[in-house]
């Protein structure tokens, strides 16, 4: 059940007087955020694709194809993780204006959803109403 506008408003305040009070705890409580989380993704497949070459390198040293195609293997799946990870990894600056409680450009989404949640909202009362005639 979305909140209503009143109850909406009372969760920006408590919000914007958090980050007033103790701005530290804040943004402890906000998380790491995707950002983070995906240059940390990136971050670990390059290291894995690192070790990929270290199991193709000791493949070859000590003649054994399996050890190779393993890490031939890990350093492909790696590619690949950082490559994905690098693209979803969000612009400097996307997720402050996502996040902040001003009217920036953000704003226009954000009533863009609010006005379809209010005519599915509508729609499902009317089916109820309906149904219940």
């Amino acid at each position: 059940m979305p909140l209503s506008e009143h109850e909406q408003r009372m969760l920006e305040q408590m919000e914007r007087a958090l980050y007033a009070e103790d701005p530290k705890f804040a943004t402890a409580l906000e998380g790491s955020g995707l950002r983070t989380y995906t240059r940390r993704r990136v971050y670990q497949a390059v290291a894995g694709f690192l070790v990929g070459i270290a199991l193709l390198m000791a493949g070859m040293v000590a003649q054994q194809i399996w050890i190779s195609v393993v890490g031939f293997l890990v350093m492909l799946g790696c590619a690949v993780l950082a490559v994905t990870g690098w693209r979803k990894a969000p612009k400097p600056g996307q997720q402050q204006a996502a996040g902040g409680p001003s009217g920036g450009p953000a704003a226009a989404p954000s009533r863009q959803r609010r006005s379809m949640m209010n005519r599915i909202e509508q729609r499902w009362q009317r089916r109820r109403d309906e149904q219940g005639q």
